[in-house]
This record gives structure tokens, C-alpha cells and sequence, in this order.
């Protein structure tokens, strides 16, 4: 019985209140769980967040896609450990250093038939998969909350210049009966250059300036005016410029919870290029920062265009400086495409963070994978700089609710 026990036992061996309790609460977690989402979309009904509601069903949908996968690597595991390869093609492209005699002893139903074939995947190997699936979905989940939050806690702070506009003196600051020289308004002395200045060195500023107040207040109550004139009367300040980016944010929010059948793809392709002495993840970890600092260099570069189209247009202001809306100013003619970029970011970010966690829970933090420390400071370390870049407090300070800002005058 002892010897049984060791290699496991069916559930014909198994106690009933066993099988009872796992039973119970499994299926008191899905309740509760599936509960709390149905609380969360009936609030936000109640509160007319249509936009979070179709993205809690996305949430839903990414959920039964990961149940589905786990459904469907524990029925097929059985299928898939009898699928025999040879040693030597098990040999290769391996995440580790080559395995040595020793353990290549170890036995399977593919090795016992034939000392030269191996299985293709052992079950232990499916149960590790499995949890990293899961990880990664969790992961997903729990950075594109936290980039929502963070976005709305800066928009926050934007708030409070919003409501400055309802003020006398703001009115009296900006009355539409004064004229000045586009440059010397505020918004034409931070964006507009004494002469023309070339591309690269707009890049060169705009890049550094994305770091210490990119948003500055001149350019928020510039943006806004230009969005109220272009699809508003210029003098319709009762119009609610905050809640609109916080509905554009609720839009965006749809998109960058869901994983798409292509980043699912792209896991496939980061998984077959693990391989010992390629450094593949470490390069990969400075992909996400390399995007994000590349997307808040052209929103700031397009704020700066719009000013420079500004001056071109009239050298002369009157009232509030008028900015001219165009997509021209985006990749493409596209500003989807920066949503894009940073979805795609936020996913290889969530990723990264995921296979660290992932490893160093299954293998521990002394296998393999961390062979070298510096390289797994560096892919550990890299997570954070990214997602606060992506979200307000620093960087960018906000570039998808920036983003958000610059599009919705576009």
C-alpha cells in the first residue's frame, strides 16, 4: 500500500470527504469569483460604464480561453507524453545546458520501449505549462487594472485644471479679444524655437522633456481648446473635456485587457527561442522600455508640430492659442497605431514579469535560468521602469492618458 501511496493512487483509493472537500472549494472560488464579476458589471451599469462593462466581458472571454487550454492540455496530456522523439532531436535548442548522462536515465513510456527515443513533452512538464498560462494571463490582467488606475490617478491632478476654466480668471487670462504674437504666448514659448529647428534636434528635446513635467498645464488648456473649437463652438467651455478622456480611456481599456490570437502567437515564438546562450529575454526585456520612450517622444514631437503648424498658419493670437487637429501627425496617419504600440508593450511587459515569476517559482531562483545574476536583475529590474513609464507617475507622466488627450483632438 506504502508503495501505492508513492506513486500516486486513483480516486478508487481516495477517501470521499477528499474528494468532497477539493470539490467544495473549487467550486465555492469559481462561485464567489464568478459573483464579484457579475457585482462589478452590475456597478458599473449603475454607474453608465458601458466601456468597462464590454471590457469585464472581455476579461470574461480571456478567462474561458485560459479554462479551455487548461481543459484541453489535461485531456491530450495522456496523448501528448506518447508522442516519441529521438534523443538527439531532444538534445536540442534546450533552455538549459545539454543534459548529462544521468539524466537522460530518467524513464518515460517513450524511453522504456526504446533507449533512443524520449516523449515529447512529460506530464510534468504539461503540469508546468499549464501554470505558465496561467501566469501570464494573470499577469495581463493585473498590469492592464494597474495602468488604469495609475492613468486615472493622473487624470485626477488634470482635473483641477479643467475646472480652472470655469473661473473669471482664466476667462480674463484668455480673452478672446487680445491679440499677441504666437510665440509669446506661453504654449508658443515652450513648444516654438527662436529659429527652425530640425527634426532630429525636436527629437533630441522632445525626448528628455518626457521626463520632467510633459504634460505641463499650458499644454493641457491648449489641447483642450483646440478639441472643443475643432468639433465645438470656441466659446463652449460648458462641455466636459475630462469626462470624454476618461471615456476614451474606458475605450482603450477594452483593447489592452484582451490578449490577442497574434500575442498568443508571439508566445510560442518567445517559448522556441529560450535557448541557452542565446540571451534572447534579456534583449527582449528592452523592447518594451525602448517603445514606450519612443511613443512619449512623438506625442511630445506632435504637440511641437502642432505648434510650429500654429505659427505657420497666423503669427498672430487671438485669445486662447488654437492648435489645428490633424491625424497627419501620428505614424501613418494612423493614431490607433500608438494603441497599438502600447498594448503590444503592456503584453510583452506583463510577459516578461510572468516567465520571471513562473520560473522562479517552479525552478527556484538557483536553476538554470539564472545562471547569470546580472542578466536576471536586469530582466527583473526592467518591469517596473517600463510600467510606470507607460503610466503616469513618471516618464512620460501618463503616456496612455496623454495619449488619450493628444488623440482625442485628432
Amino acid at each position: 500500500m506504502a508503495a501505492g501511496y508513492a506513486s500516486g493512487y486513483s480516486l478508487e483509493h481516495t477517501p470521499t470527504w477528499a474528494i468532497a472537500l477539493v470539490s467544495f472549494i473549487l467550486i465555492s472560488v469559481s462561485i464567489i469569483l464568478e459573483h464579484l464579476i457579475h457585482l462589478i458589471i452590475k456597478w458599473l451599469k449603475k454607474h453608465r460604464r458601458s466601456d468597462l462593462v464590454e471590457a469585464i466581458e472581455r476579461l470574461k472571454s480571456e478567462l474561458m480561453i485560459l479554462g479551455f487550454m487548461s481543459l484541453l492540455l489535461t485531456v491530450t496530456q495522456d496523448a501528448i507524453i506518447e508522442i516519441c522523439i529521438p534523443v538527439m532531436a531532444a538534445d536540442t535548442m534546450l533552455p538549459c545546458r545539454k543534459r548529462t548522462n544521468n539524466a537522460t536515465s530518467i524513464l518515460d513510456s517513450c524511453s522504456a520501449k526504446n533507449a533512443s527515443k524520449v516523449a515529447l513533452v512529460s506530464k510534468h512538464g504539461i503540469h508546468q505549462l499549464h501554470m505558465f498560462i496561467f501566469v501570464l494571463a494573470l499577469m495581463q490582467i493585473v498590469y492592464s487594472f494597474l495602468t488604469v488606475s495609475l492613468a486615472r490617478a493622473k487624470m485626477r491632478h488634470w482635473k483641477a485644471w479643467d475646472e480652472e476654466t470655469q473661473t473669471v480668471e482664466y476667462e480674463i487670462a484668455n480673452d478672446p479679444n487680445r491679440f499677441r504674437y504666437t510665440r509669446q504666448t506661453t504654449f508658443g514659448r515652450r513648444h516654438i524655437s527662436t529659429s527652425t529647428p530640425s527634426p532630429v534636434y525636436v527629437w533630441i528635446k522632445c525626448f528628455f522633456r518626457q521626463f520632467f513635467h510633459s504634460v505641463e498645464k499650458v499644454d493641457y488648456l491648449t489641447l483642450r481648446h483646440g478639441f472643443i473649437s475643432a468639433h465645438f463652438s470656441a466659446r463652449n467651455n460648458d462641455f466636459d473635456f475630462q469626462n470624454y478622456i476618461e471615456q476614451s480611456l474606458e475605450e482603450d481599456f477594452r483593447i489592452i485587457v484582451s490578449i490577442s490570437p497574434v500575442m498568443w502567437f508571439t508566445v510560442v515564438i518567445f517559448l522556441l527561442v529560450d535557448v541557452h546562450g542565446w540571451h534572447v529575454y534579456l534583449w527582449l526585456s528592452y523592447v518594451p522600455l525602448l517603445l514606450v520612450l519612443v511613443v512619449g517622444t512623438k506625442l511630445e514631437v506632435i504637440v511641437d508640430q502642432m505648434a510650429l503648424k500654429m505659427k505657420d498658419v497666423n503669427n498672430v493670437t487671438k485669445g486662447t492659442p488654437l492648435v489645428c487637429p490633424s491625424d497627419e501627425f501620428f505614424w501613418f496617419g494612423h493614431p490607433g497605431f500608438v494603441l497599438t504600440l502600447l498594448h503590444y508593450t503592456l503584453f510583452v511587459n506583463a510577459f516578461e514579469l510572468a516567465f520571471f515569476i513562473w520560473v522562479s517559482t517552479q525552478f527556484g531562483i538557483n536553476s538554470c535560468y539564472h545562471e547569470h545574476r546580472t542578466f536576471t536583475i536586469i530582466r527583473g529590474g526592467s518591469s517596473s521602469p517600463v510600467q510606470l513609464c507607460y503610466s503616469p507617475p513618471l516618464c512620460t507622466s501618463g503616456t496612455d492618458g496623454f495619449r488619450s488627450e493628444v488623440q482625442s483632438i485628432g
